[in-house]
């Protein structure tokens, strides 16, 4: 936390706060959740996961920021819920994906919903033109 937010672990936090360390594609009991995490390609400074969260019955996927990669097809695969970064409406930008490539892998993804988050002014300008839940502010989800 330090290496990137310096003084950051310095200051006092009105709640705990516990690190942990995932191996890739390896299932770790977080509390009454399961998470995995799979590597994505976008550069950070260290590496980049996507995670699939298990819950009593549910299954929850968050791509993180990426551009297409197949693993993301198994880190949706039966997710009752997919939330993945779709920054522009076509343009390709390395690192990165867009909603027609998204669109376009929508039957390998093979999870229940597909809500797009991330989106910059280009995508967000062509809403309804898409053929894909997206987020909004204050979006509320029940699964």
């Amino acid at each position: 936390m330090e290496a990137f937010f310096s003084g950051s672990s310095s200051v006092t936090r009105c709640f705990p706060i516990d690190y942990m360390e995932l191996t890739e594609r390896v299932a770790v009991p977080i509390g009454s959740c399961t998470v995995t995490s799979f590597p994505v390609l976008h550069p950070s400074g260290a590496p980049s996961y996507a995670f699939r969260v298990e819950l009593a019955d549910k299954i929850f996927a968050y791509s993180g920021d990426t551009e297409w990669t197949d693993v993301l097809a198994e880190v949706a695969a039966g997710a009752d819920l997919f939330i993945c970064e779709a920054y522009f409406y076509e343009t390709k930008v390395r690192y990165h994906l867009n909603y027609k490539d998204l669109l376009a892998r929508r039957e390998q993804l093979g999870c229940r919903r597909l809500i797009m988050t991330h989106m910059n002014q280009d995508l967000l300008s062509r809403l309804t033109e898409v053929k894909v839940e997206y987020a909004t502010d204050g979006l509320t989800i029940v699964l």
